[in-house]
């Protein structure tokens, strides 16, 4: 049936012929379409929604690449723009391309326009120092100048300060040898909003001790073989670092076979040696390590003298034989004698800390000093002195050799006080 007054046919004559699978030709059209109007309408809102602040740190996709600026999505209606420069690698090439997604740090929201950088802002770098203190993290600074107590550090742009008991895990006097230098830092204390900030570098390379040693322990046992790094020198031997963070000592008289003075005498700071690891143990929960340099060497044979021409000087020297030399030049680690012309010896300072009545420091070039060959290198052509009496049991027989016009009744004087003074 006909509706007269549209001419459409009568909703109840179109029904008869439905079923109810059928579409409704007037009303699905009208609710698609809606449906599509909205979607499309909460997608194309959705960025109004999210707003940026200055110091935000987003992630966004490069739309343009231009000559100058270049166009990244922000996330928001807005695209932001970048210098392009900041993209550009050491060697003024850009490594990027359109649709590569990058980060970048938001400097300016201004009305419809955002400025983006590569560079953090002061925001940035506040949010870093304070994420690294609250998650224990390491962060790198470089130390600028020396101030009581300490040193300041440039840590993000802020200035820290780290005591000079924290610069390192060894004990230092003078810090002005870590002035420019950069290192990783823990950050220990911040206070005054962020103003006074303290960071400690003992702490990360304590911490790094404890798990190389450990690590260390574990995988080595007394007995071993390996190698190390001379690192430091003391009276009593020498530091040897096995592995980062774990250093192990070798006792002087583990150094060498032979009678050595100090470790200098064989050691060079830097150098690598092989060392067997003949005790390892903790103490207070710290590991010692006592090492041998010696014990993995060959025990020297006797060397074959070289034969020595009659007319050289050298062929009158003994062991024990006594000289009034004169110092011809001083180092910190001892004192150059000449002996004759031509003949030249050491005394190691080490050879002069048990007298009571020689004072090293005092010491001047030109002085004359009485001294002892303890030692001599004819191939190498090296005099080791001591200071008189500094030897063997059998000194008194060599120890005045040289002096040939001596009576025997002196020497029979210098003989008898000698004995006197071992009784």
């Amino acid at each position: 049936m006909t509706n007269q007054k549209s001419g459409k046919p009568s909703l109840d004559y179109l029904n008869e012929f439905m079923s109810e699978d059928d579409v409704d030709l007037d009303e699905a059209p009208k609710k698609s379409s809606d449906d599509n109007f909205a979607s499309m309408f909460n997608e194309s809102t959705k960025g109004e929604t999210k707003k940026l602040r200055v110091g935000d740190k987003i992630r966004g996709k490069i739309l343009n690449l231009g000559s100058a600026e270049v166009f990244i999505t922000t996330g928001t209606l807005h695209d932001g723009i970048l210098q392009r420069s900041e993209l550009l690698d050491a060697d003024g090439n850009c490594p990027y391309k359109v649709g590569d997604i990058t980060e970048v740090y938001v400097t300016m929201v201004k009305k419809d326009e955002i400025r983006l950088s590569k560079t953090s802002t002061d925001r940035n770098l506040a949010e870093d120092i304070k994420s690294a203190f609250e998650n224990n993290q390491p962060i790198p600074g470089r130390i600028v100048e020396e101030c009581k107590g300490g040193v300041r550090v440039n840590i993000k742009g802020k200035i820290a300060f780290c005591p000079i008991s924290q610069i390192d895990s060894k004990h230092i006097e003078n810090a002005a040898e870590y002035i420019g230098k950069s290192f990783d830092f823990k950050i220990t204390e911040i206070s005054e909003g962020g103003k006074n900030i303290v960071v400690s570098r003992r702490k990360l390379l304590d911490a790094e001790r404890e798990v190389g040693t450990s690590h260390f322990l574990s995988e080595t046992k007394d007995g071993d073989i390996t190698t190390g790094r001379v690192t430091r020198f003391e009276p009593f031997g020498a530091f040897i670092e096995l592995a980062p963070g774990v250093d192990g000592l070798v006792h002087i008289s583990e150094i060498a076979w032979s009678r050595i003075g100090a470790p200098s005498e064989v050691l060079t700071l830097g150098q690598t040696v092989t060392v067997k690891l003949l005790k390892r143990e903790l103490v207070n929960g710290k590991a010692k390590i006592s090492l041998s340099i010696k014990q993995v060497t060959p025990k020297e044979e006797k060397a074959v003298e070289p034969v020595v021409a009659k007319d050289d000087p050298w062929a009158k020297l003994t062991v024990g034989q006594a000289f009034t030399g004169k110092v011809n030049r001083k180092e910190p680690y001892g004192l150059f004698i000449q002996l004759e012309p031509g003949l030249t010896g050491l005394l190691h300072k080490s050879r002069t800390e048990n007298s009571k009545d020689f004072h090293f420091e005092k010491v001047r070039v030109n002085d004359s000093i009485a001294v002892q060959i303890v030692e001599i290198k004819m191939g190498e052509r090296q005099i080791a002195l001591g200071l008189p009496g500094d030897g063997s049991e059998n000194d008194w027989k060599t120890m005045y050799k040289s002096d040939a016009n001596a009576s025997m009744g002196t020497l029979a004087d210098r003989m008898g006080a000698h004995l006197v003074k071992k009784k």
